[in-house]
């Protein structure tokens, strides 16, 4: 008998991107039920798949933006060439992809049919497909890839991710109230980061009303300092410790009652969760980055004139200014907490 097929999906970019592709990833799997399927990710990313019982094996890799180290990945392109790959598909197609895609030898490679990249690129895929001039939604968009392989877009598009049982009692002691709402402050690009008095309003409108938040911001200098201003601001307001263990914090995040944020990476592990979310939208379109479904809800603020290169807000008046803790108040109040 002939063995299975053996499946390589590449995927290398930010957290959020990295969890907007399990639904392409499960028609995948749906397509190819008795196939094994593998998943290449940057190592940071791994823990966010290597809990999801369907992908077979997932291989982190070191990498570090702007230059490619032959020494380290040599091994793991080495290893994963010896799998003997029958399909490999790149979900992201830049320059890196391509030369891995190649490399690892997979018989059938697909990639996006993109302009950009160095010369040659387009001739390291076996099959390709044309984006569409006006990308629809991310998870829509990794998924119309598949096409390039007859697979369908899946009628309904859900980003999954697992918590790690194990982790659930020390989980509880970061976090025991599950009736919590978690209040995600940072970004990893200030211009989509809401103003902390929007914050510090919010705080004063929840206590009043009887509901528990609480507050979380990522790991670095700017955000650290950003925090300290906060509680400056709010003193009494309850801010999660830093957790460096992405494992736990998926733990921690999978007990909230509500999670509340910025376009950033935190938004989509708590959808991929299944806990609902707030989501508050200015430089970046919602219709192609807010989370899929009834339980997600986008606020939007007003018409973004930033530079789309620049990580900062460059205008006067902040577009999301324009969305008020009134606002987000009344989404908690209305949408998720009456019982």
């Amino acid at each position: 008998m002939s063995r299975p097929e053996k499946i390589l999906a590449l995927q290398f970019k930010y957290f959020g991107d990295a969890v907007l592709l399990t639904p392409a990833l499960r028609a995948l799997r749906g397509h190819f039920p008795e196939a094994e399927l593998h998943l290449l990710v940057p190592e940071e990313a791994a823990p966010l798949f290597q809990p999801l019982p369907w992908i077979d094996q997932v291989w982190p890799m070191t990498r570090q933006r702007g230059s490619a180290n032959l020494y380290e990945t040599g091994p793991i392109i080495y290893a994963l060439r010896r799998e003997r790959f029958d399909r490999s598909v790149d979900f992201a197609s830049n320059d890196r992809g391509a030369i891995l895609s190649y490399f690892i030898g997979a018989r059938r490679r697909l990639g996006w049919a993109e302009r950009g990249g160095f010369f040659g690129r387009k001739f390291l895929y076996t099959d390709r497909v044309v984006p569409e001039k006006n990308p629809p939604h991310e998870s829509v968009r990794l998924a119309q890839l598949l096409s390039g392989w007859h697979i369908p877009v899946p009628g309904e598009l859900k980003s999954e991710l697992h918590a790690n049982s194990s982790l659930a009692e020390a989980a509880k002691k970061i976090l025991p109230d599950e009736r919590a709402v978690i209040c995600h402050v940072a970004s990893s690009q200030p211009k989509k980061e809401w103003p902390l008095g929007r914050w510090v309003r919010l705080h004063r409108l929840a206590v009043a009303a009887g509901i528990k938040l609480v507050f979380t911001t990522a790991r670095g200098e700017r955000e650290a300092a950003q925090m300290a201003e906060f509680k400056k601001l709010v003193p009494q307001a309850v801010v999660l410790p830093l957790i460096s263990d992405l494992p736990l914090f998926l733990a921690v995040l999978a007990r909230a009652a509500v999670f509340v944020s910025g376009d950033t990476g935190p938004l989509h592990f708590a959808a991929g969760l299944g806990v609902p979310t707030i989501s508050l939208f200015g430089p970046t379109p919602p219709a192609r980055w807010a989370p899929i479904g009834q339980k997600h809800l986008a606020l939007t603020g007003g018409t973004c004139s930033c530079d789309g290169n620049s990580a900062v807000c460059t205008v006067a008046r902040h577009c999301l200014s324009q969305i008020s803790a009134e606002k987000v108040f009344a989404a908690l109040q209305d949408r998720f907490l009456v019982r």
